[in-house]
């Protein structure tokens, strides 16, 4: 049922039984029916009628929401898949240029991590584009699998600790939040020479906190020119969950990312000054 069907019906029901119910009684009840009895049933009979109308249309409205909010999500999940792609593409095009530079030049050790490089990047990206959403194991699950492959991949080890409940987060926040784990771990692996790295995300009443943090050289704001594309999009996906991000960095003592978000930040806020 269209919100225009609804809109009509709720513009003439209350004519319809109101003026329905007066015309029957002044013109059949006139003499059985006192006034103040005729007005006493009109309210009850009015209220019982608007209740359960009432709450069959939210129902209706309720579920018109649920599915849209729900095509939105996936569609945001599709958005991104195809940015993956592209970006992937990008990506691979890339690296085989490199791969080819360094083939060329007889450096076989580069041109080793290359392809071991685009190896990974495939075959997750193969995954998470082949899987359907509606199939896709549980957040926790992906982020422990993606971690352990990145692991292997890079050598270096990786500690998780993961603390949330199944629906923490819509399909549209757990790509964001997947994409910048990715983009954390990939930025460690390329330019932090750490031997360990932790991720911890924890979600509690009061809102979500995620932790990924490294042993390596880290860097100073200044000197960050390498990176810099890396954190803009770590920044710019923290911005699409409504979330902050906080990097803590000094020179040889390690790198850390802080990306949090309160629930309800605004509503609180506004009781907390009243």
């Amino acid at each position: 049922m269209s919100y225009r069907t609804l809109k009509v019906i709720t513009i003439l029901l209350p004519a319809i039984l109101i003026g329905g119910f007066e015309l029957l009684r002044h013109s059949v009840f006139l003499h059985k029916l006192s006034m103040s009895l005729g007005n006493y049933l009109i309210i009850l009979l009015t209220l019982v009628i608007m209740y359960f109308f009432s709450t069959w249309m939210f129902n209706i409205i309720a579920k018109k929401n649920r599915r849209i909010a729900s095509e939105r999500e996936m569609r945001a999940v599709y958005e991104e898949r195809e940015r993956l792609a592209k970006e992937l593409h990008d990506n691979i095009a890339q690296t085989l240029f490199l791969l080819k530079v360094n083939l060329s030049k007889g450096k076989i050790e580069e041109a080793k991590g290359l392809l071991n490089s685009i190896d990974a990047n495939v075959r997750q990206a193969i995954y998470n584009l082949r899987m359907n959403p509606g199939e896709m194991p549980s957040l926790q699950k992906r982020i422990e699998n993606w971690v352990n492959e990145w692991s292997a991949v890079s050598g270096i080890e990786a500690r998780i600790s993961i603390g949330t409940e199944e629906g923490s987060f819509s399909p549209a926040e757990e790509v964001q939040l997947f994409s910048i784990i990715q983009e954390a771990f990939t930025n460690i692996r390329k330019h932090s020479q750490a031997t360990t790295a932790f991720l911890q995300l924890q979600t509690t009443s009061e809102g979500w906190t995620m932790t990924i943090k490294d042993n390596g050289k880290g860097f100073l704001p200044n000197q960050s020119e390498r990176t810099r594309y890396g954190l803009v999009m770590l920044r710019e996906r923290a911005q699409k969950m409504d979330a902050q991000l906080e990097i803590i960095s000094e020179l040889d003592d390690g790198t850390i990312i802080v990306v949090k978000r309160e629930r309800n930040r605004d509503a609180l806020s506004s009781v907390n000054r009243r």
